[in-house]
């Protein structure tokens, strides 16, 4: 199946306590680049997660956005800095005696000074984590591959008819190109007979001017190698798969025997389909840059 490099995906884990959300989005990238935002306390996690995308996903600029909140308050700890506090009330006594103060050193005053009570994240059991932020992880790659998978069949279908639509054309050029000849060749016996004034010139130097001119306006090999392209490229697309690279090679391909037609072809109705088949080339170039 063609996949588009295009998609998004979003995986949910739920508990009574715990929320994890995971959502992912992708745009067109030559390789795989993968964007990890996740919570600080996460980090160790990075890791696991990129090798775990990389099994499943091979080209493409994928931005992975994971939220984890914790309700239970089990995650975090107050801790105090006894001997913070212990210099802030030893400052204060001495502030006292020296300037004869009255008032008197209580608990929440010394508390709301900074730094005495901290809040901090607890050590979260990595092996347990980890498997929490699988599940969710995974079915935002699913349901990410199935909108890459959608797109990618929409592709698909469109770049057939475009490649149907280039048989046509060189179906044309092939029909023509006889013709082109036989045209030169009357031009040629016409010209020289009205340059003689209809003296009797020797059939075997035209025929010999028309094999040289054949020679050069001759589309014939052209005409099979865009075939077989044509067909091989249906064929990639058949196949399916991570096909992207492939597509791009093959459009090279087509682009340089189109360019070697419109280079040998003298007549205008020839020229123009040439100019079609590679404006034709051309919207399958930039729609396989889609295409991982």
């Amino acid at each position: 199946m063609i996949s588009s490099m295009t998609g998004f995906g979003r995986g949910e884990y739920i508990t009574a306590d715990k929320r994890i959300l995971i959502e992912m989005k992708a745009v067109n990238h030559r390789f795989l680049d993968l964007n990890i935002k996740l919570p600080k306390k996460l980090n160790f996690l990075e890791g696991e997660i990129r090798n775990f995308l990389k099994d499943n996903l091979s080209r493409g600029k994928v931005d992975v956005f994971i939220t984890y909140e914790d309700y239970s308050g089990k995650d975090t700890k107050v801790v105090y800095n006894h001997e913070l506090a212990a210099e802030y009330i030893g400052y204060l006594k001495s502030m006292k005696e020296e300037f004869s103060l009255s008032c008197d050193i209580d608990v929440a005053a010394v508390g709301r000074y900074a730094d005495i009570f901290n809040v901090e994240d607890k050590g979260v059991d990595e092996e347990s984590c980890w498997e929490e932020i699988r599940k969710p992880l995974a079915d935002a790659c699913e349901s990410f591959v199935r909108t890459r998978e959608i797109e990618g069949e929409k592709l698909k279908a469109d770049l057939i008819s475009k490649l149907d639509s280039m048989s046509v054309m060189v179906d044309f050029i092939e029909e023509q190109s006889p013709q082109i000849v036989e045209d030169y060749k009357k031009r040629l016996t016409d010209r020289i007979t009205e340059l003689t004034n209809g003296v009797d010139i020797d059939p075997q130097r035209i025929a010999t001017e028309v094999t040289i001119f054949a020679d050069k306006v001759c589309v014939d090999e052209e005409i099979v190698r865009l075939k077989s392209h044509i067909a091989g490229t249906k064929d990639i697309l058949n196949a399916g798969g991570a096909v992207g690279r492939k597509l791009d090679f093959m459009v090279q391909e087509m682009n340089r025997e189109a360019n070697t037609i419109l280079s040998k072809t003298n007549t205008l109705s020839v020229s123009n389909k040439g100019i079609d088949l590679k404006t034709e080339i051309e919207k399958i170039r930039e729609q396989i840059q889609n295409i991982e």
